[in-house]
């Protein structure tokens, strides 16, 4: 018997969704999938019902409830403290930029939302949008450059990798303007066993699970 469940929403669109399950499996819990298609605009009943605010991934394990990303990161990280890097420094600085991306670029998330299974080159793009993704490249460039790759922090893949991998879809999906590095690292990131098997997953949901909203985006 499983020690807990994972709640997330539809693979194709979910970015907070791979956040959290990515976390899980990064730290080895034994936990079953509850995978809940989206409605939409953030009104799945479904996971209202589930969910302590009503969002996804909410994680339950061996009596713990634990709710939004950087919370279920820490949770996993207390399991696993190898998911954040060993160094208090390097440690401190992949924090930061975790709880960063899990509070901001709100014009990236509005204008370029996730679907691996749809390409939108040069759309998507706005002043604002473009500001956010200046902002993530330079994230990204600080710590390849500090740590040599190809992951944020060496040559493991941590908590921060995970907590930027719905934005790598996002670039691979709507593909703006992107410096040599930080195609390479988002090619790093897809190439991880666990991203291309949550593509894989997400290529094998039914089609009734498409929303026209992210499918033909204005």
């Amino acid at each position: 018997m499983a020690d807990g469940r994972l709640v997330i929403g539809t693979k194709r669109y979910s970015s907070w969704s791979l956040r959290g399950w990515l976390m899980v499996h990064m730290a080895g819990l034994d936990v079953e999938e509850v995978l809940v298609p989206l409605a939409g605009g953030g009104g799945t009943q479904e996971i209202k019902a589930i969910s302590p605010n009503g969002l996804v991934p909410y994680l339950e394990h061996l009596g713990a409830r634990i709710w939004e990303s950087i919370a279920i990161a820490e949770y996993c990280s207390e399991i696993a403290p190898t998911l954040w890097p060993a160094d208090r420094i390097a440690r401190a600085h992949a924090r930061s930029i975790a709880a960063e991306m899990h509070a901001g670029f709100r014009a990236l998330r509005m204008a370029m939302p996730m679907n691996l299974g749809r390409s939108f080159p040069g759309k998507g793009r706005n002043p604002e949008c473009l500001a956010d993704i200046a902002r993530v490249e330079a994230i990204w460039a600080e710590a390849l450059a500090a740590h040599t790759g190809p992951f944020l922090f060496g040559r493991a893949f941590t908590l921060a990798d995970a907590m930027y991998a719905p934005v790598v879809t996002r670039f691979l999906t709507w593909q703006p303007e992107l410096s040599d590095a930080t195609k390479a690292y988002c090619q790093a990131v897809r190439a991880h066993p666990l991203v291309d098997r949550w593509y894989r997953e997400a290529a094998a949901e039914p089609q009734e699970w498409l929303l026209e909203k992210y499918e033909n985006p204005a």
